[in-house]
């Protein structure tokens, strides 16, 4: 069996050719191993192969990558994410990457950088035909830079990937500790009162801060009931005197929210430029998974490079 990568010519062989050599089984496994989306797609993809040459390096990256999966420990096989319908999508203008894209940008391209940094740590006469697909890879340090001045190290929009946000979100805090603050102390006179039992803590209904009130005294906490417990015996009140506090509240998350749609607009602007070379990026991913998958397969097996020659006879 050929592990290097099959191609089909549907004018020679039949369309169940595949199946009736078990071939389509051997896809199957092969994409057991496989790490994301574009390296099972590669598996799908494969065919027949008829040139020599391109046979046989084909096959010499499958052994030197399984030479890599039995006696390297450095090589990275995290953060394997297919980007490539979300930079599809960001090639027209107006159009932005999600916070979640980003960050799997981000995290992929780590892993290129580290999949990079291994080749050029090994010696010269090692992997020389998986360094040849290295060569196709452009590394923009540009996208990196531009990703980490709006995203934090865990995924989230930076407080300063604005001017604007970070003052919005300096506002949304000092609301936040203005109302609590405020809640608390209706809290604290409520169960002085003996309205509520003493173990009640400010809840959240509606994305809004409101004390959970027994239903019989709901109406001693003047303000807005946002809702009712499973058993009925429970009514979350806003308090009157925080509603207006609230509503500013709300109201500069939705500013917040309008804010970073605006950055996330203006970086996807920026690296627009780079969308073709990022995919290629995608697709060596796709292809370093592909090899390394077909390696993982031959192990399995316990299979080897396999002698090839050049030539019709037997």
């Amino acid at each position: 069996v050929n592990f290097a990568g099959i191609t089909i010519a549907p004018l020679i062989y039949p369309e169940n050719f595949e199946i009736k050599i078990g071939f389509d089984q051997i896809r199957s496994l092969i994409k057991e191993h496989c790490l994301f989306g574009p390296g099972k797609q590669k598996v799908d993809n494969t065919l027949f192969v008829t040139d020599f040459n391109h046979l046989k390096d084909l096959l010499e990256q499958t052994a030197e990558f399984k030479e890599i999966c039995l006696f390297e420990d450095s090589f990275p096989s995290d953060n394997y994410h297919d980007l490539t319908a979300g930079l599809q999508k960001a090639r027209v203008e107006g159009t932005y990457l999600e916070v979640e894209e980003i960050y799997d940008l981000r995290r992929s391209l780590d892993t290129v950088k580290g999949i990079l940094r291994f080749f050029k740590n090994t010696p010269p006469e090692k992997y020389p035909r998986l360094k040849k697909l290295v060569v196709s890879v452009k590394y923009y340090t540009y996208v990196d830079d531009r990703i980490d001045a709006i995203l934090s190290k865990q995924g989230k929009i930076r407080d300063n990937a604005s001017p604007s946000l970070k003052q919005i979100r300096g506002e949304i805090v000092q609301k936040q500790a203005s109302a609590g603050k405020r809640l608390q102390s209706l809290l604290k006179k409520a169960i002085e009162d003996g309205y509520i039992e003493k173990d009640t803590a400010i809840s959240i209904r509606n994305g809004r801060q409101v004390i959970p009130v027994p239903v019989s005294n709901k109406r001693r906490i003047g303000g807005i009931i946002h809702d009712e417990s499973a058993t009925g015996r429970t009514a979350y009140v806003e308090p009157a005197e925080v509603v207006e506090l609230n509503n500013e509240i709300m109201e500069l998350e939705l500013a917040e929210i309008r804010e970073i749609i605006k950055i996330l607009i203006a970086f996807t602007n920026s690296i627009r430029p780079y969308i073709d070379d990022l995919l290629v990026t995608c697709d060596f991913l796709g292809t370093i998974d592909f090899n390394r998958a077909k390696a993982l397969f031959a192990i399995t097996i316990n299979a080897g490079l396999p002698a090839v020659i050049n030539g019709t006879g037997f």
